[in-house]
């Protein structure tokens, strides 16, 4: 029995000089906990290209001044941004200004002559104010008086959206290429790039251009990795109003056939979403422009905030190597201090990697399980089965279940075993049935703890 911990008695003042642990409050804990939990993502996100679309609303908003420092934060942590704004509502100011009806077809603006001189005056506008705001870096910060450059150039080229359903849509554009090069050259300087939807045809006539369809075409010329639009909702939401964290562009396509739930924001952006991703951007994001520090919730935390949108499933099974050891004791060592796991070394961990499975999400490590064969009983153990808290919901218990057993069966095993202290019901639910420690293969009987007295269940494969 391990002895090696004791306490003082709470009437007997400690000696002179004893060490006495320093206490954290939770809001301290809560902190280094998050910095820890975020730094795998801060190390996989550095040096990569981010595209940011928003609406103007979103630049006059109140949370303008709060995105602006989100924004200098990811450049300060080595991310390459690109903004795309939008001047939808102050576009509408300065036509009633002037006198002038807004025209919409299908959801585009139409844009005669004297519209498109509310559109250069809006985007012109709303640009300086934008800019004002990334430049004022982080006060009351240790990164304040950094300075953030903000660039821009002529990166887009337009033609005319034309004659659609009988509707001349005039100084109406869209995209026909984006200059990557250059902008690319303003990322390798560390500028955060700004873009105004805005264009000129080889013949010099400038287009409006639609917010939403400038972000998807700069992300996919650029190759992102991540197309993120800020938007009038939590993201996509189920039947029942709950958020839909992940889905497939396929998933998302027959989202946008319904039609159902999608708000305005939502029926604009998920079309370029889908296409995007379909066109090799990693992820594309939907995140609620409403919502403080999205950004860096959806970025920094397992969990996240908004939908992600990928091409294939963000979930991905495969075998162990060498590289997964640091992320397995980073997963296994909280389960392992609550004494839901049996403790295991690094050296160990490094000796039997081949035994164990992994899913990724995203490219972060979130769950394990390993398979430990008795050949000479035709059975197996399963083992070290976690999940990070945040997954526990996602099915992927049973996704690496399904992937042991598989191991298992292709070596012929006919019995899957595991001991358990703390999720007897859930093997119970699985098929599996509770046994004695002496039914258990030979050499695993020898090894059992009677001390941690763990539950033993079977099943046939």
């Amino acid at each position: 029995m391990n002895t090696e911990s004791s306490s003082t008695s709470p009437s007997s003042p400690p000696s002179p000089g004893a060490a006495r642990a320093p206490r954290v409050d939770d809001a301290t804990a809560r902190f280094v906990a998050w910095v820890r939990g975020a730094a795998p993502y801060i190390h996989a996100f550095r040096g990569r290209t981010f595209v940011v679309g928003f609406g103007g609303e979103v630049a006059a908003g109140e949370r303008a001044q709060s995105l602006a420092y989100d924004c200098n934060l990811l450049a300060a942590l080595g991310i390459r941004l690109v903004l795309v704004h939008g001047a939808r509502p102050q576009i509408d100011v300065e036509l009633a200004r002037r006198g002038l009806e807004p025209r919409f077809h299908h959801g585009l603006r139409v844009t005669d002559a004297e519209a498109l001189e509310c559109v250069k005056s809006a985007m012109a506008v709303t640009r300086v104010e934008v800019e004002a705001l990334l430049s004022q870096g982080l006060p009351n910060t240790p990164m304040a008086g950094s300075y953030i450059r903000v660039t821009g150039g002529n990166f887009i080229t337009a033609r005319p959206v034309g004659v659609v359903d009988g509707v001349d849509y005039q100084y109406t554009g869209a995209v026909r290429k984006i200059i990557a090069e250059e902008i690319n050259a303003d990322l390798d300087q560390q500028n955060v790039v700004l873009i105004t939807p805005l264009g000129v045809s080889p013949a010099g006539e400038i287009f409006n251009l639609a917010m939403e369809e400038v972000a998807e075409a700069v992300a996919v010329a650029l190759k992102a990795e991540k197309l993120i639009y800020l938007c009038d909702a939590p993201g996509l939401l189920d039947a029942e109003g709950q958020l839909v964290e992940s889905v497939t562009a396929d998933e998302a396509q027959a989202k946008l056939d319904t039609g159902e739930g999608l708000t305005e924001d939502l029926h604009l952006f998920l079309p370029c979403a889908i296409r995007a991703v379909r066109k090799g951007v990693a992820r594309c994001h939907l995140i609620d422009h409403d919502l403080d520090g999205g950004l860096l919730l959806e970025f920094f935390t397992h969990a996240g905030v908004g939908t992600v949108v990928a091409r294939d499933p963000l979930f991905r099974l495969r075998e162990a190597t060498v590289d997964d050891v640091g992320a397995l004791v980073a997963l296994i060592s909280p389960m392992e201090a609550d004494g839901t796991l049996v403790r295991r070394g690094r050296e160990l961990l490094e000796q039997e990697i081949e035994r164990f499975s992994v899913v990724e999400h995203d490219g972060v490590l979130v769950g394990c399980a390993a398979l430990y064969p008795f050949s000479e009983d035709n059975a197996a153990e399963l083992a070290c089965l976690a999940v990070t808290h945040e997954y526990r919901r996602a099915g992927l218990g049973d996704q690496l279940l399904r992937r042991i057993e598989r191991r298992a069966r292709l070596q012929r095993l006919e019995r899957l075993f595991v001991l358990t202290t703390r999720t007897a019901h859930w093997f119970r639910e699985r098929g599996f049935n509770e046994i004695g420690p002496e039914a258990l293969p030979r050499k695993k009987r020898e090894l059992y703890n009677l001390q941690r007295r763990s539950k033993v269940f079977v099943k046939a494969l």
